[in-house]
């Protein structure tokens, strides 16, 4: 059975990136996958610590994280996953600390100092990134996010085989705009987004999540 596990990266477990991973894994389980959903804010670890033990010349910890945390058992799942999908909400231009800390980890001691990089990831797998934010799209070019997000879906495609990225924009901060003083956002115009394009991109998580299982 094929098995993809979902990452979320965002504090909140039931609100935009959590609920477009669901609706991917979804998609997966829609073509008999069987799904995992892990929230990383219910975990305790921190990024890299810049040891270097996974990359020690015959150093028993080659091509592997040495720290022995909450992250070591979830890494080994990922070897024998055979997807993965990983959402964040942007803050401040970027994915969450707790996410940032986790691909730091995941992915640094996979990656081997040659010219060029290459990957010491056992197999090929294929993954996903879901973003999600309260910016409109036409915003995105003007504060340089799409060259980040560029440059994590290389190292994903780099380290795993594949990797491809959803975007959902101008997505619902707050379910109750009255409670926040935010004069910056329309209530009425946010929640009609909501109601109506809102659908569409998790609709597009699913295939996403489909796609990431098919034809392994």
């Amino acid at each position: 059975m094929k098995e993809i596990i979902a990452f979320n990266g965002s504090p909140r477990r039931e609100w935009n990136t959590a609920t477009m991973l669901k609706k991917a894994l979804e998609g997966a389980a829609s073509l008999g996958a069987k799904t995992e959903l892990i929230n990383l804010y219910d975990l305790q670890y921190k990024g890299c610590v810049s040891c270097f033990a996974c990359k020690e010349n015959n150093g028993k910890s080659y091509g592997r994280c040495a720290i022995n945390d909450v992250l070591a058992p979830i890494f080994k799942k990922i070897e024998k996953a055979n997807a993965i999908v990983l959402g964040s909400p942007i803050y401040f231009g970027s994915s969450t600390g707790e996410m940032q800390s986790f691909l730091e980890r995941l992915l640094f001691a996979y990656l081997t100092y040659t010219n060029p990089p290459t990957s010491l990831f056992p197999n090929k797998i294929r993954t996903g990134i879901i973003y999600t934010m309260g910016i409109p799209e036409d915003m995105m070019s003007s504060l340089g996010y799409q060259a980040r997000f560029t440059n994590i879906e290389q190292h994903l495609a780099l380290i795993f085989g594949s990797s491809e990225t959803l975007l959902s924009f101008d997505t619902l901060q707050f379910s109750d705009y009255s409670k926040v003083f935010a004069p910056r956002f329309s209530a009425k115009e946010k929640l009609q987004r909501h109601q109506q394009v809102f659908p569409v991109d998790c609709q597009k998580a699913f295939e996403m999540g489909m796609r990431l299982v098919q034809d392994i």
